[in-house]
């Protein structure tokens, strides 16, 4: 029996990667939506859009954007891999900023549920548990402190040759946490029936120990 996986939490808690972690462990797909978000983002930043110019994003996304994920994690839009480009400070800024937005997030909300229908599949970002997945057998709440995520992004950062400082990945992590709890439309929060899982004090392969061991649960 497949079943799907939801996973909420803040920036940098480790969603993708324990995502694509159980992925593998389970023959499922992890279907990415926080890239969704960042890939929007990126193109309407290409495109020269502001992040607050509603009509035109969901014009964009609805008439001009060819989005492909791949199980590898390859993300191609129109043609182009952007799987490391939206990876960015300044992308994941500004894919806060357009999430913000009703009818962006209404969008791609719909297109994520047309996939994940089949079962499957784990879907990871900021509201899935209550709006994209509400159904979803397993629902997880992960989260660490933000000192730890700055130091987790720190150190990927380094290893893609991307530049940064600890203290401005820090500060900027602290101003998604803001934006992502207070904004208007799926503000981040802990849905009541999601199982919260602090990986501050975990590695990557306990903390995916731990949330198998729930879903384990379901499927036995």
């Amino acid at each position: 029996m497949k079943i799907n996986i939801a996973i909420d939490g803040p920036s940098g808690a480790g969603k993708s990667t324990i995502s694509d972690i159980l992925a593998e462990r389970l023959g499922y797909v992890h279907l990415d939506t926080g890239a969704m978000y960042r890939a929007v983002a990126y193109t309407a930043l290409g495109k020269g859009l502001k992040m607050d110019d509603e009509e035109n994003v969901v014009k964009m996304i609805e008439e001009e954007m060819d989005l492909k994920m791949d199980p590898d994690g390859t993300i191609v839009c129109n043609g182009e891999d952007i799987s490391e480009k939206i990876r960015t400070n300044e992308i994941s800024m500004a894919a806060s900023d357009v999430s913000k937005l009703g009818n962006v997030r209404k969008a791609l909300v719909a297109m994520q549920q047309r996939i994940a229908a089949d079962k499957g599949y784990i879907l990871d970002g900021r509201d899935i548990c209550e709006v994209v997945l509400p159904d979803a057998e397993v629902k997880i709440y992960l989260t660490a402190s933000a000192e730890d995520r700055a130091r987790r992004r720190l150190l990927q950062n380094q290893e893609k040759g991307i530049e940064g400082d600890y203290e401005t990945i820090l500060e900027d992590i602290k101003k998604r946490d803001y934006q992502d709890s207070h904004r208007e439309n799926s503000p981040l929060h802990k849905a009541e029936d999601a199982v919260e899982v602090d990986s501050s004090d975990l590695t990557i392969e306990e903390t995916a120990d731990a949330i198998m061991k729930l879903v384990n649960e379901k499927i036995s």
